[in-house]
């Protein structure tokens, strides 16, 4: 039998009852599906993560760490429940990165990935197939690996300073790119559609 493995991740306090959910609920899930172990902090927000002995599969931790962050970062638990898929994939883009302690340009750019009314965030989501987060000084991304490589190059596009409208385009054309590509079987090493004589 396997070592006992544990992890951790840290949240905010304020996301613990999110967490948690009504009841329990929520923590009563991601247990339970990924045979893992919450123990909460509410004090510190730390989330010590163990992999129970009867768990078909140790990644599980993982998986259920990427849920945890994903709900620490914004993510409604429906959303960051899609993260059971095992296609699916999260990714955390850090404005301190790019800006050091800076918060007004990180409320900023916040604000420019977001945009009106949530505008600019949906059309990324609607663009790249992800769902994403924005919280603080984080952007958090949810979806499949080339959706989120997809999203994440585009969300540096914005943060750079390109305008929204040269992002999209080329989010358009690289999505068409990858629609032609599955269509012709180039797409995740199967092989190309043979031509018909």
């Amino acid at each position: 039998m396997m070592a006992e493995t544990r992890m951790n991740a840290m949240i905010p306090k304020e996301r613990i009852g999110v967490l948690v959910g009504p009841k329990g609920s929520v923590k009563s899930t991601i247990e339970q599906k990924l045979f893992v172990d919450l123990k909460i902090d509410s004090e510190s927000g730390s989330v010590d993560i163990g992999v129970k002995p009867d768990s078909p599969d140790p990644s599980y931790a993982l998986r259920a760490k990427d849920m945890v962050l994903a709900i620490g970062r914004g993510f409604s638990p429906p959303r960051a429940f899609s993260l059971f898929n095992e296609d699916y994939t999260f990714d955390i883009v850090d404005l301190h990165d790019y800006f050091g302690k800076n918060e007004a340009e990180i409320r900023r750019v916040d604000g420019r990935i977001i945009g009106k009314e949530g505008r600019a965030r949906r059309n990324i989501e609607e663009l790249t197939g992800t769902l994403v987060s924005v919280s603080g000084h984080t952007i958090s991304i949810i979806g499949t690996f080339e959706s989120v490589s997809m999203a994440k190059d585009a969300l540096e596009k914005l943060i750079e300073g390109r305008q929204h409208g040269t992002v999209y385009k080329i989010l358009k054309k690289r999505r068409r790119k990858v629609k032609k590509e599955k269509a012709l079987g180039l797409w995740e090493g199967s092989e190309p559609a043979k031509k018909k004589a």
